[in-house]
């Protein structure tokens, strides 16, 4: 009878465990990466690092475009794919967004009769922009089956090549204070706040999201299921191109210019952000919250390093550590759930 009672209190302690949200070790991480920055200021600064609200805002506003990218680039790593091509399209939405965002009072407009337009417009082509890039990548992946790995390395090329192209590798700049002002304050974080909401209850709770999370966990059934994997991977790699389009625009707006070299490495901050927020790089598994966990660990480590007054090399290197580390800890729990 009590060996009964003992199985049947194990089997009530592991559902409850199984209740908790996969999120809340992220969470944990976090907080423990911010203490230790705390106790490290203390130490070595002879300051908080915590209690500092301007440092806070700054960390938030720094993360809030990887954090956009991140939201597409977690859509198509669940599908079991790939994005290395959102921080070129960042710097190329970028370029495009400013050219129909300058002033009239800018004596060097790129297009002299189309200035001082309404803001929505050069929002709408950047976004636009984005959404062509990566229906390109998707209609790659989809038609000819090559791996997305080489179809979004292609785009990541092309895509920095059209944005030096497209002013001879000159910066635009003189952009109108309503187009400025998506960039200034707390935009950013509203605008990947939301962002980020939209696609958690899109991937939860609609057929989108389902699709998605069944093509990742297992392609054949998917497509024996009858969900049109094709159409349905064009669409993923869209949303991310668009995301990214967004995100160049709130990149040219937070500058109020834009260079062909804007977004360079952000891809690679996007997908560690989600890696570390723990979405399986075998597809399948993943979800927004956890990414914006991730996208706000990889904003902390930035700042504590530069709190810390730690070399920018260094930074680079302790976070491909990090990075290799989250692939390390995927693969483990991929054995572990198979067993």
């Amino acid at each position: 009878m009590s060996t009964n009672s003992a199985a049947q209190a194990q089997a009530a302690a592991q559902k409850s465990a199984r209740r908790l949200p996969p999120e809340l070790n992220i969470f944990l991480v976090l907080i423990g990466i911010a203490l230790v920055y705390e106790i490290l200021g203390w130490i070595f600064v002879g300051q908080s690092f915590l209690m500092n609200p301007q440092r806070l805002t700054i960390i938030i506003l720094q993360v809030s475009v990887i954090g956009i990218i991140a939201v597409g680039v977690t859509q198509v790593i669940i599908t079991g794919g790939i994005d290395l091509s959102s921080g070129s399209v960042v710097g190329m939405t970028a370029m495009f967004s400013a050219s129909l965002a300058q002033a009239s009072t800018w004596p060097r407009a790129l297009y002299p009769s189309l200035t001082d337009l309404p803001f929505i417009v050069p929002v709408a082509v950047g976004v636009g922009v984005g959404l062509l890039a990566g229906f390109i990548n998707g209609q790659l992946i989809a038609k000819t089956k090559i791996p997305p790995f080489i179809a979004t390395l292609g785009m990541m090329v092309s895509a920095r090549g059209i944005s030096k192209w497209y002013t001879k590798g000159q910066p635009v700049s003189g952009l109108t204070d309503q187009f400025n002002f998506i960039g200034t304050g707390i935009w950013p974080v509203v605008i990947f706040l939301v962002v980020a909401v939209i696609f958690h209850i899109a991937l939860r709770y609609t057929r989108y999201g389902k699709f998605t999370y069944a093509i990742g966990a297992n392609v054949q059934a998917a497509r024996v299921s009858g969900i049109n994997v094709e159409a349905h991977l064009v669409k993923v790699y869209a949303i991310a191109g668009a995301l990214a389009g967004l995100a160049g625009v709130v990149t040219a707006a937070r500058a109020q210019t834009a260079q062909a070299g804007m977004g360079v490495m952000y891809e690679l901050d996007a997908i560690a952000a989600t890696v570390i927020g723990g979405t399986s790089l075998a597809g399948g598994v993943g979800r927004i919250t956890g990414t914006v966990i991730g996208t706000v660990i990889l904003g902390v480590m930035t700042s504590g390093f530069t709190f810390l007054r730690v070399d920018a090399f260094y930074q680079e290197i302790v976070k491909g550590v990090i990075i290799v580390a989250a692939v390390v800890v995927d693969v483990y729990r991929q054995k572990k759930r198979k067993t």
